[in-house]
């Protein structure tokens, strides 16, 4: 008896006896081909000797299906947080996990020489924020902010950059927490808005369902 898939078309047969499927006869696939079915265990073992190797290169077929159609994306982890690039396979060769904030380092960056003045810091955090990273944006709103790293002091552009590191996170459906704090923190006295102490008292309260502790 040839091991053919059976279609799903009413008119399936035990593939022992032969038996049609019916409301009183419930025909059951193969569990581990699903290419034939079977009316009871009976005739599932009388048939075994003449299905096995049927059976057997089908179930590796549908195995090797299951492994392969998943897994195609790297994993989060897989990605260097410094540059964002995906790490190079032989991760352990190519990589240092960094155990004091648990995460894992391409060696170019780990070898990367920091930056000593403020022109470089400057330049490695504009990089990032053109790159859209939302948390580089609020980093550069908090530098305008207070005037660090060489820029001139001003609240609005730090107004305006920690918006924008809130819709960006918005977009990635994370909302950046200190972006939103730092927005109640503007609105509450002021700074390059217009004081408005009712949207100050909104930002700090989506900050703190969020989880931010000031």
């Amino acid at each position: 008896m040839s091991c053919v898939p059976v279609a799903d078309d009413g008119g399936e047969a035990c593939a022992n006896c032969g038996k049609q499927g019916s409301d009183t006869v419930k025909l059951k696939n193969c569990t581990a081909c699903r290419l034939v079915k079977y009316c009871g265990v009976d005739c599932q073992r009388a048939d075994r000797k003449q299905h096995k190797r049927a059976c057997k290169q089908r179930a590796a077929e549908l195995k090797d299906e299951q492994l392969y159609s998943q897994g195609h994306e790297r994993l989060e982890g897989d990605f260097c947080p410094i540059c964002t690039l995906p790490i190079s396979l032989l991760m352990h060769e190519r990589s240092i996990f960094m155990a004091c904030c648990m995460k894992r380092v391409c060696k170019g960056c780990d070898y990367a020489p920091f930056p000593d003045n403020d022109v470089d810091m400057l330049a490695m955090i504009k990089a990032r924020v053109e790159k859209k990273d939302p948390v580089a944006i609020d980093y550069l709103a908090h530098k305008y902010f207070h005037g660090e790293l060489g820029l001139q002091k001003d609240t609005q552009k730090a107004v305006e950059l920690c918006s924008e590191a809130n819709y960006v996170r918005r977009l990635q459906s994370l909302v950046l927490i200190d972006a939103l704090y730092n927005l109640g923190v503007a609105y509450e006295y002021g700074k390059g808005v217009q004081q408005d102490t009712a949207k100050a008292a909104g930002f700090y309260t989506k900050a703190a369902i969020q989880g931010h502790v000031s």
